[in-house]
């Protein structure tokens, strides 16, 4: 591991002072930046430990309007558990609680898993070409190991998935980032936090260097809280990447009408993926597999395997009819 200062700023704006200075990076729970350090995959000039700023206020959880505040420092483990999570929002709550372990979602943080590197072998192994490591190198990952990489949004340059299944919920379920640096605040939709690889896979997000996540904020969700559902297949039941997951969410008229849905997935591209006009050919049909089957084939349209992953595309057309099953049958409750 390379030499970095450490610094532990006491208020907001040290922090963002501290964090302007080139090639800082901010920690909390560690649990993703600490590893790729560890491997030699990052090599920041300083961490700035944002653990104190939690006396500001962005740790916290509460009512924002008609929506949700989720405290950038919050723990993983806290927001899955809030009541107001729990009864608004239990969709999250079950993609929270299929990630990870439970030691990992004590320490990590709502910020920090929104700013997670992708995941590739060939990014971790330090060894191995990799564009995302080292722009222009190369991605063996395509015509090698790649039986868990992306079949959606890919790019000649990188195939690599993004690992978060809290982002999937988060992306479903329409939130926002907010962001503040020395020199003001920005909003940033959650359909544009996170990037495509394109020719720059090296760059996961749209965050700005000195830039620090305070809190997302989440719309009133109350119309899809009955009827929600997270499906993640995984090679074993704890701890475990996603090979697809799905976070799906329907309001239903009395009689099984589709009023409106949601659906993103997970495990399939370098960031959340969703289709919004998949969702909006649902409305006015019956919920049932025949609309489900239809809404997943549009999602799915341009899929593409690269040979170890195809069969993750018939693998995610079955993940979406099924999470859309459950949300209509009361899944995340």
């Amino acid at each position: 591991m390379n030499p970095f200062a450490y610094t532990q700023p006491q208020d907001v704006g040290a922090a963002l002072a501290a964090l302007a200075a080139p090639g800082a990076r901010p920690v909390a729970g560690g649990t993703n930046l600490v590893d790729l350090m560890k491997a030699g995959v990052m090599a920041p000039s300083a961490l700035v430990d944002i653990n104190a700023l939690a006396g500001a206020g962005l740790d916290a959880i509460a009512e924002d309007g008609a929506g949700l505040r989720l405290g950038a420092l919050a723990r993983n483990a806290d927001t899955a558990y809030h009541p107001l999570v729990r009864e608004r929002y239990p969709l999250l709550s079950a993609a929270i609680l299929a990630g990870a372990s439970p030691q990992l979602r004590n320490m990590a943080t709502n910020g920090g898993n929104v700013l997670q590197r992708t995941r590739c072998v060939y990014f971790y192994d330090t060894g191995a070409p990799c564009n995302k490591r080292e722009p222009g190198t190369g991605c063996p990952a395509k015509a090698g190991i790649n039986r868990q990489l992306a079949i959606l949004g890919t790019s000649e340059r990188c195939i690599a998935t993004h690992p978060s299944d809290m982002c999937v919920a988060l992306r479903a379920l329409d939130a926002t980032v907010h962001v503040r640096a020395a020199n003001g605040e920005r909003a940033i939709p959650f359909a544009d936090f996170h990037r495509l690889p394109g020719d720059t896979p090296d760059v996961d997000n749209t965050l700005q260097p000195g830039e620090l996540v305070t809190h997302i904020a989440l719309p009133d969700g109350r119309r899809f809280a009955r009827h929600s559902a997270y499906v993640k297949v995984r090679d074993r039941l704890s701890y475990a990447f996603a090979l697809v997951s799905v976070a799906a969410a329907l309001d239903l008229d009395e009689d099984g009408t589709i009023r409106a849905a949601r659906i993103a997935l997970g495990g399939v591209a370098h960031k959340p993926w969703r289709v919004e006009d998949a969702e909006e050919r649902l409305v006015g049909h019956p919920a049932g597999e025949p609309a489900f089957a239809a809404a997943a084939d549009r999602i799915l349209h341009g899929a593409r395997g690269w040979g170890q992953n195809d069969f993750k595309i018939p693998l995610a057309h079955n993940a979406v009819v099924q999470a859309l099953t459950n949300a209509m049958r009361g899944g995340a409750r």
